[in-house]
């Protein structure tokens, strides 16, 4: 017996919302909140949903397109925003969308999803994947293939497939030039440069703008823990300041959410940001512009980065043999008030 295909109207009486409201999500078009949107993907993710494109119900059918993730996909600003309008591009190019959260025992096994039928995929979207094994293992299936984002160091190694990122290096670059014009002499970063590659490039455009100051990288002002739900816990953030032997004048940030949660546990101390400490955050956040101060960030532009990644596959998969590309995308300085 076949199984009933989960339709928009399944999501929205599942999270007790209109349809026309799960329409304007997955078709790019109205706006809705960043909370709604989320809950609505996760849902999709849940429920096992494939949009599929009006091409493919009038017209010949081309395939699904796989998008692997894990969930944490859902659970950012960048993430909700890339896989909306990722969605509405690659549907409206005839493809059907089908989402598959990839466990953490099948990345150690190397193993794909077990309802991923391959004979039906035309191509594959990797994004919150920062396994290289299994990049690796995605990329010997000989499936038109785009990764955004990888695992650190990425950008270093010959990766067979499309590649998309984010610009890091360069913006924070600026990003810390401008607390070190601020007066800062001791910056420490947060994040783990190994968790993928952006926070990796990030830590390397930290430690560019120092060295061209002539001010040193000290690991004892870091926080550089694996990454972990740990980070969220200013519990644990202020036993990891309090282990310090000095505090800095600032911390550069690998993304706003880490940003966020270290200026709750700098005021928990009775530190003023930017007074006390300046911070900078990465990621353009919707959180970041409206905290108390507004942080200092770069801005990712998610949206034209979907619309990039749905270009970047159709014509991997109508052009298989042509050379893969590798393309970063310009992110923009944003000034807040974090910074003196």
């Amino acid at each position: 017996m076949a199984l009933k295909r989960v339709t928009m109207q399944d999501i929205a009486d599942a999270c007790g919302l209109s349809r026309n409201t799960v329409s304007k999500i997955f078709n790019g078009r109205g706006a809705v909140p960043a909370a709604t949107r989320k809950l609505v993907l996760a849902k999709a993710l849940e429920l096992g949903y494939s949009q599929r494109p009006e091409e493919a119900e009038t017209g010949e059918k081309r395939g699904s397109i796989a998008l692997l993730t894990q969930h944490k996909l859902l659970s950012h600003n960048f993430g909700a925003f890339f896989i909306t309008s990722f969605t509405d591009q690659i549907c409206r190019a005839g493809y059907t969308m089908k989402m598959y959260e990839v466990s953490a025992g099948e990345i150690a096994e190397k193993r794909l999803p077990p309802h991923l039928n391959l004979d039906e995929t035309a191509g594959i979207l990797g994004i919150e994947l920062f396994d290289r094994e299994y990049l690796d293992m995605i990329c010997t299936l000989k499936k038109p293939t785009v990764f955004v984002d990888g695992y650190a160091g990425a950008g270093r190694l010959p990766i067979n497939c499309d590649y998309i990122s984010m610009e890091n290096i360069a913006s924070e670059t600026v990003l810390v030039k401008r607390m070190i014009d601020a007066g800062a002499r001791r910056i420490g970063f947060v994040g783990d440069i190994d968790h993928c590659n952006s926070f990796h490039e990030r830590w390397v455009g930290c430690c560019t703008a120092l060295g061209e100051a002539g001010v040193p990288m000290d690991r004892a002002l870091c926080i550089l823990e694996k990454d972990s739900d740990l980070y969220g816990d200013t519990d644990w953030l202020l036993k990891q300041l309090a282990a310090m032997p000095e505090m800095p004048d600032g911390f550069a940030c690998a993304n706003d959410y880490l940003a966020i949660h270290l200026m709750a546990a700098l005021k928990k101390r009775g530190l003023s940001v930017p007074g006390d400490m300046m911070v900078t955050g990465f990621d353009g956040s919707l959180e970041a512009s409206v905290i108390d101060p507004p942080l200092t960030t770069a801005q990712i532009p998610s949206a034209e980065i979907g619309r990039l990644a749905a270009s970047l596959l159709s014509e991997r998969i109508q052009s298989p043999d042509s050379p893969f590309r590798w393309t970063y995308v310009k992110t923009t300085p944003v000034w807040g008030e974090t910074v003196r």
